[in-house]
């Protein structure tokens, strides 16, 4: 059974760009339900830990290095078949790949600061959700 629940990633340049409230107007304009919020900082242990999955990729050091450089926003979000419709939602992601109307097409600067990130698979919205948010923080 799908999870109705997925996490998502203001990265920090899209915050550095003030476009916190663009991304959350297009994200709750597509039907999806926040139900956690909140700015902070990843310390670089911290976005390591968060990306291990690619640890070993050309690219690992360079995103951790990134998304532990300035704030971020993060949210829990809420809607039925919630990572596959916010998959959709954020487009390729490469943005010259993503169809028109995605957060990539509309907000990215480019493949790696593709300015949101959202969780692949049920079991990673999870898991990602977790690291971020305890259950307290998380409001349904």
């Amino acid at each position: 059974m799908a999870s109705n629940r997925t996490l998502t990633m203001i990265k920090p340049n899209a915050v550095a760009r003030g476009l916190i409230g663009e991304i959350l107007e297009k994200i709750t304009n597509s039907g999806f339900k926040i139900i956690a919020l909140k700015m902070t900082q990843l310390t670089l242990n911290d976005a390591k830990k968060f990306y291990a999955v690619h640890e070993g990729k050309p690219f690992y050091e360079d995103l951790y290095v990134f998304m532990s450089s300035a704030p971020i926003v993060v949210a829990i979000l809420e809607k039925e078949n919630a990572v596959e419709d916010f998959r959709t939602l954020l487009g390729n992601t490469d943005p010259t790949k993503a169809k028109e109307g995605t957060l990539r097409k509309l907000f990215a600067e480019s493949l790696s600061r593709n300015a949101v990130h959202g969780s692949d698979s049920d079991e990673n919205a999870r898991i990602e959700s977790s690291f971020h948010f305890s259950r307290r923080e998380q409001f349904s």
